[in-house]
C-alpha cells in the first residue's frame, strides 16, 4: 500500500505563517517519500468555525504551491460515520455519558496537572465512569461522552521528538469523544456532534493516512488517540510533531505577535515564493544557492530532493519584526 500523508487546516481563523511552515513540512516530506497528500477540512468546532476560512485555507494552500491528490474531505460531511464508531465503542463499554461541568471537575481535582508534554487542566476524576452500556442514559442535562482510558504507560516514537512514553490514565484522564450536548432519546441522535479526538482518528483510518505532520502542541493529543485507534482495532501512522512558530514572547503565533496571516500577504502582493523561501530557511534549508528569482516549483524540489527530518531545528522557532539576539530567533518581512 502506498503511504499517505494528510493536511488538516482548521476553519477557526485564517491561517498564518505558522501554519504555513507546517503544511509545507508536510507537503515537502510527503513529496520526498513518494506518498500521497490528503487534504480534509477540520470544521468540527462549528462555536469558533468562521464561515469564510475553509475556502480561504484552500486558497493560501494552492498560492503557496502546495498540491494534494483526490477530493477534500469536510468533518462536518461524515456525522454519521462518527456515530457510527462511537455505538461501537459504546457497546463495548470504551465510552460513557458525562454531565459534569468543567467546575465540577475542577472542584474534584486538588490541583492541575503537569504531563512532561505541554499544560494540562485537572485530571478527570471518573465521576461518571460507573456508568455501563445498558444503563440509562442521563435527561434533561447537556451532556458530551468521554473515552474510557486503558491503565498502564502508552508510548510512540516520533520522527522528530523521539520517544514518548505516558500513564495516559493518571496523567491525562478520560477525555471527551463528543462536544456537549442534549442529545435525543433516538439512536440515531444519541450523540452531541463529534470532537476532534475523535473524528481525526476515524478520518485518519477510513483515509488510509500513514504519515501524520502536526504541531508539537498536539503530543498529548496524539498519546489520547493511539488508544482509540487501539479501541477501534486499527493500527495508527507514524507522528512527526514539529516544534511551533512563536510569537517574542515564546507563545504560539497568534494575533496579539501583530497580522501574519497569509492572506493578508496574498492581497499585499507578498510573493508566496517569499514565503516558502522563509520557511524552508528555518527548518534547514537556507537555499542561499538559488537565486532571488527563482520559481516556486523550482524552490520546492530544491527542498524535497535533500529532505530529511535530520536538517529540522528541535526549538521553538521565535518569529519577531525585528531581529532578536536568540540563535532561533528570526525576522520576517
Amino acid at each position: 500500500m502506498r503511504r499517505r500523508g494528510r493536511l488538516a487546516p482548521s476553519p477557526t481563523g485564517a491561517q498564518h505563517l505558522g501554519n504555513a511552515r507546517t503544511f509545507l513540512l508536510a507537503y515537502w516530506s510527503s513529496s520526498a517519500n513518494d506518498e500521497q497528500l490528503s487534504l480534509r477540512i477540520e470544521d468540527i468546532d462549528s462555536p469558533r468555525v468562521k464561515p469564510w476560512a475553509a475556502q480561504q485555507a484552500i486558497d493560501d494552500l494552492r498560492w503557496l504551491g502546495i498540491r494534494w491528490s483526490g477530493e477534500i474531505t469536510v468533518q462536518t460531511d461524515r456525522t454519521r460515520r462518527y456515530n457510527e464508531i462511537l455505538s461501537f465503542l459504546r457497546r463495548r463499554n470504551r465510552i460513557y455519558p458525562c454531565v459534569c461541568s468543567r467546575r465540577d471537575i475542577e472542584a474534584a481535582a486538588s490541583a492541575p496537572h503537569e504531563t512532561g508534554l505541554h499544560h494540562e487542566g485537572p485530571v478527570y476524576p471518573g465521576t461518571c465512569a460507573a456508568w455501563r452500556d445498558g444503563d440509562r442514559v442521563p435527561e434533561g442535562r447537556p451532556l458530551c461522552w468521554r473515552f474510557r482510558v486503558a491503565p498502564g504507560n502508552w508510548s510512540f516514537v516520533d520522527t522528530i521528538c523521539g520517544p514518548q512514553s505516558i500513564d495516559v490514565q493518571s496523567k491525562l484522564g478520560d477525555f471527551p469523544v463528543t462536544r456537549k450536548g442534549n442529545p435525543s432519546r433516538s439512536d440515531d441522535q444519541l450523540y452531541p456532534p463529534a470532537a476532534y479526538q475523535l473524528a481525526v482518528v476515524v478520518d485518519d483510518i477510513d483515509h488510509e493516512i500513514t504519515d501524520v505532520v502536526r504541531g508539537d502542541d498536539l503530543l498529548a493529543s496524539t498519546l489520547r488517540q493511539l488508544q482509540l485507534f487501539d479501541a477501534i482495532g486499527a493500527a495508527p501512522p507514524r507522528f512527526a510533531h514539529v516544534p511551533l512558530v512563536c510569537g517574542s514572547d515564546g507563545r504560539r503565533l497568534a494575533k496579539r505577535h501583530g497580522d501574519t496571516r497569509l492572506s493578508q500577504y496574498r492581497e499585499q502582493g507578498v510573493p508566496p515564493e517569499k514565503v516558502v523561501r522563509w520557511a524552508a530557511s528555518v527548518s534547514g534549508y537556507p537555499l542561499e544557492h538559488l537565486s532571488p528569482g527563482e520559481p516556486l516549483e523550482s524552490i520546492h524540489q530544491d527542498v524535497i530532493d535533500s529532505f530529511s527530518w535530520d536538517r529540522l531545528p528541535k526549538d521553538p522557532i521565535i518569529l519577531d519584526r525585528h531581529r532578536g539576539p536568540g540563535p532561533n530567533t528570526v525576522a520576517w518581512r
